[in-house]
């Protein structure tokens, strides 16, 4: 479960925006919510009407020059990419560019088995093949050695990249990266794939009308797959290459659109995000990324076409292989609970598809809002990738955990490392001891509701006037809305009960809305109860007829007590782990025999999700605390099971009786009273 932050933009705000703006209440209202006051303040942020001149990044000039100058004396060039989608997409523009202007220039990207970035096998494959300069895209600026062995072989080097640089810049030619300490370029989130876009521009002098009208739509791609600021520079760049992606005759394109079941409807962020994106990606993760860029680069629209059906069946193992990898997570879990409990989530199988945990990873976290360390054991290593929640620092914890690592690397958000063989559980140990001594409290994941919304702001009208705030992504989310005190009338299934549609009554106002992924057997609420939602809105268009379109994200009993129930969970997993707790908390955490019963009892056939219980059977005294610690008694006593996949409570048929007494974690507990 996620802590719901409610925002209350003040009205004066949002009647200034929506004056100022000439914006929906709704949008102006998610723009109050974001901290804009003004209109001026939600023109510098979300109005970009162009790029900014690309001379202003550090050494573009010289890039540039350069380039040129190889073009006119034939020089052999190689573009060394990225094997995900901004790497492939980069790789894409820049050698289109040049084989265009005669170049003579060919394409390396290294296998994901290959590892990220510039290695000295690939430099000398390149160099045997008498390459005279190397071009990187969206890598290069971390290269200290294998740039120093570039210039050994006789070659030379010019770095485009997007990422943040270490102490020592490599040698090169040309280093373009806004990230550098003395450039002075106004616009620092762009993607490898933007980055070579301007450096095109920079070859035609400085004017983007060639680069975007023949590049706009992968560049846009790229922006929206990397996940970086959807704000300034980078809006324009998806709002004009989203127009670009509806209307491509890129047969690359097109396929992949057909392929995602873009082909005969409009394209937004999500649909790069979610369709296009991921396919570009897997190429990489379970294939080879060469193969991505053949997509990209075709030219005949039936070579294409085989191309991404080829690619859409990696595509589909991938989502396999990530729910093969989810059940063996969730049957480790079940066996062994204490992997959720701790501070940090950290599991390790055997011959997981490393190209897959980094997704499984992110998985995890976003289900069980803990920072998430998942490794796999192949051939003698052991590789893993990390995600994180709130401010805890991927990068931090592994630093801290170093001593059981043979590498690592990364940055605050996620991480990837190797763990010498035989030190899992000092690896696991360690990360709990960082998280220990800088968290007291865990950050927390958070669901953030932009601002209430009532019935009568359920228009078509209202609802269709947030599309002035697309692009989304990140720094500029999708909105979410709080719909409180809604009576559910009904919840029927959708798709054979892999989804939930529940009729609603709000106000005076009947209404719909739809729970993916959630059946209505995993749901909190039942028929006739009251609820609160955070929810998305869309509009829905159906032979003719429009009406609005409300998605939940999560739905709550109304009057549930958030702040008690955290307490309550951070208070039993502090003493699963055996963390020290103030003495008093402990005589309050203990169950009485009738409070187990109580909740054995309760159990219907076929189960019950573990908060529903709870939320049926709360009261003053059985607080979410003693919830658990009574749950846990039945669960070691072998009276019921826990899944960690559905969360749901169960019933374990018994043949005789069971001494809840002699549950392990009722007589760690006595003793602390």
């Amino acid at each position: 479960m996620k802590k719901w932050k409610l925002n209350a933009p003040q009205r004066d705000v949002v009647s200034r925006l929506a004056t100022g703006c000439g914006v929906t209440t709704l949008a102006a209202a998610a723009l109050a919510a974001r901290g804009h006051s003004s209109p001026d303040s939600v023109m510098e942020k979300l109005q970009a009407d162009g790029l900014s001149d690309p001379f202003l990044i550090k050494d573009m000039q010289k890039a540039a020059d350069i380039i040129n100058e190889a073009l006119d004396t034939g020089k052999k060039i190689c573009i060394y990419g990225d094997y995900d989608c901004d790497g492939v997409t980069a790789t894409a523009i820049l050698y289109s560019y040049l084989t265009e202007a005669g170049a003579d220039v060919f394409c390396y990207i290294p296998e994901r088995s290959e590892g990220y970035g510039l290695n000295t096998n690939a430099i000398d494959k390149i160099s045997a093949k008498g390459t005279e300069l190397i071009i990187t895209v969206d890598n290069g600026i971390s290269a200290v050695a294998e740039a120093d062995y570039i210039y050994i072989l006789g070659m030379k080097l010019i770095i485009t990249d997007h990422h943040q640089p270490g102490e020592t810049i490599p040698k090169a030619e040309a280093v373009v990266d806004p990230h550098q300490k003395d450039d002075l370029s106004p616009f620092k989130y762009a993607c490898g794939a933007v980055v070579a876009l301007k450096l095109i521009a920079a070859l035609d002098g400085g004017d983007y009308t060639f680069a975007l009208e023949q590049f706009g739509d992968l560049a846009a791609l790229a922006t929206v797959a990397d996940i970086v600021s959807l704000t300034g520079e980078n809006r324009y760049i998806v709002s004009y290459g989203m127009e670009r992606i509806n209307n491509t005759d890129r047969p690359g394109l097109m396929a992949l659109k057909e392929v995602s079941g873009y082909a005969d409807k409009p394209i937004d962020s999500q649909g790069i995000g979610f369709g296009l994106a991921p396919r570009i990606n897997v190429a990489g993760r379970l294939g080879s990324p060469s193969t991505a860029l053949k997509l990209l680069l075709c030219e005949d629209y039936d070579e294409a076409l085989d191309i991404a059906r080829e690619i859409d069946v990696l595509n589909t193992r991938r989502k396999d292989a990530e729910a093969e990898i989810m059940a063996e997570v969730y049957e480790m879990a079940d066996s062994d609970p204490s992997i959720l409990r701790g501070r940090v989530i950290f599991v390790c199988g055997k011959g997981w598809n490393h190209g897959i945990i980094g997704i499984v990873a992110s998985k995890i976290v976003d289900k069980f809002g803990k920072p998430c360390f998942i490794a796999s054991e192949e051939n003698g290593e052991i590789r893993g990738s990390a995600r994180t929640v709130g401010d805890f620092s991927i990068f931090a914890a592994l630093t801290a955990a170093s001593d059981a690592l043979s590498k690592f690397g990364g940055h605050p958000g996620a991480g990837g490392f190797s763990i010498k063989h035989g030190q899992q559980e000092k690896f696991r140990t360690l990360l709990e001891k960082y998280a220990l001594e800088n968290h007291k409290d865990m950050p927390e994941a958070e669901l953030s509701a932009d601002c209430p919304v009532t019935a009568p702001e359920l228009n078509v009208e209202n609802i269709r006037g947030l599309d002035v705030l697309e692009p989304f992504g990140m720094d500029n989310e999708k909105p979410l809305f709080y719909i409180e005190n809604a009576q559910i009338l009904d919840i029927f299934p959708l798709s054979g009960g892999l989804h939930s549609k529940l009729s609603f009554k709000l106000g005076y106002t009947n209404a719909e809305a739809i729970y993916f992924r959630h059946s209505p057997g995993e749901l909190t609420v039942a028929r006739g109860d009251f609820c609160d939602m955070v929810v998305s809105l869309g509009v829905n268009e159906f032979r003719g007829n429009v009406s609005p379109s409300v998605y939940i994200t999560d739905i709550r009993l109304h009057g549930f007590e958030q702040s008690r129930y955290f307490a309550g969970l951070r208070s039993f997993e502090a003493f699963m782990r055996g963390e020290a707790l103030p003495k008093n908390y402990y005589p309050a955490m203990l169950p009485e025999r009738d409070d187990s019963v109580k909740i054995y009892k309760n159990i219907p056939e076929g189960g019950i999700p573990f908060d529903t219980l709870y939320l049926k059977l709360k009261d003053n005294r059985l607080n979410y605390c003693r919830f658990c610690v009574a749950a846990e008694a039945l669960r070691q006593s072998g009276l019921i099971s826990i899944s960690s996949e559905d969360s749901r409570i169960r019933r374990i048929p018994v043949t005789k009786r069971a001494d809840l007494n002699a549950a392990p974690v009722l007589i760690e507990l006595k003793k602390h009273i």
